[in-house]
């Protein structure tokens, strides 16, 4: 058995309201820990006030502000069993409205994550519905003020597909259960077991770089479809986040959370957002579609980018 200061270390940080990423990030882990030459630690994050899963719908809505604006939550972090430093950290994490959940942002920004990740390879990992680019830049930013080198994303969606998971993910959200919902004619909602187990792959691949003589640098997730990109959902997530910090700033100018004038106005933007969706949604990608062809290397840029393969999106 190698000894334990020559084992290679790999720290995975996860927060999880469902569970679902929580599987998806032990099934990375699984190659890892079943290599005597790695020694892995794992590090919940935990808000001291935590969110509620089912969520109750308003406060569902309510949560979108501080989401947006990445305003931290109190947390409570036990980082004192982890060791001075890491060769690799797996981040994993949700997407709370084109934003990463609140609790991962707050950790992201407190000292520990500084000191954890300062100089240090990350591969970030995620499970949503289907928009994920835009938290994955919010994330990009975080960890260059940490000083941590970002080198692989993997990103799993809901097999149910956009129009389906419209339906299916709102459910399982606010009632607790997958579904699938109203005699199968919504399926189930969230990342497949197929998916959740496949996820082992990329384990693999880490486990040989970290052991191998080639360095954790670039993308060494690069060729294994980790993170496909949907390029039909680029310009809504663009806009979406654009209304989600407007709307987010009226809403924190009313105070916080439960503040009485939040309610009623949580509940006004409920119907903006659906109509949001239902027509801002279709209608971008129609015209992506359309236009398309006129823009072929640009949308190739901005696929390779949002990726994780090339330095630029050539916006």
């Amino acid at each position: 058995m190698p000894d334990s200061i020559s084992k290679k270390r790999v720290l995975v940080i996860h927060y999880s309201q469902t569970g679902q990423l929580d599987r998806v990030a032990q099934s990375v882990a699984a190659p890892l820990l079943d290599d005597e030459a790695v020694l892995v630690d794992f590090l919940p994050v935990r808000p001291v006030e935590a969110y509620p899963f089912p969520w109750p719908f308003l406060q569902f809505i309510n949560t979108f502000p501080e989401s947006a604006h990445q305003v931290p939550c109190p947390l409570d972090v036990q980082a004192e069993h982890l060791q001075p430093g890491y060769d690799l950290v797996i981040l994993a994490y949700q997407v709370w409205y084109l934003a990463p959940s609140i609790p991962i942002s707050s950790f992201l920004q407190s000292d520990t994550a500084a000191r954890l990740l300062a100089d240090t390879p990350v591969v970030t990992v995620i499970a949503c519905r289907n928009m994920w680019l835009q938290a994955q830049e919010k994330v990009k930013a975080h960890l260059q003020r940490c000083g941590a080198r970002l080198v692989g994303n993997i990103a799993l969606v809901d097999a149910a597909g956009s129009i389906a998971s419209f339906f299916a993910t709102p459910l399982w959200v606010l009632t607790g259960r997958k579904g699938p919902h109203w005699f199968g004619l919504v399926p189930s909602a969230g990342v497949s077991q197929e998916d959740v187990d496949g996820a082992q792959r990329f384990g693999e691949t880490l486990r040989q770089r970290l052991l191998g003589s080639m360095p954790l640098e670039g993308d060494v997730l690069d060729g294994l479809d980790a993170a496909p990109v949907n390029d039909k959902l680029i310009l809504s997530e663009k806009i979406g986040t654009r209304s989600f910090y407007l709307w987010g700033k009226l809403f924190l100018a009313c105070g916080g959370p439960d503040s009485m004038i939040r309610t009623p106005l949580a509940a006004l933007y409920t119907v903006f957002l659906l109509l949001m969706i239902v027509t801002v949604v279709p209608i971008t990608a129609v015209l992506k579609w359309l236009f398309s062809p006129l823009l072929k290397k640009r949308i190739a840029r901005q696929k390779a980018y949002y990726a994780g393969s090339a330095e630029s999106a050539g916006d």
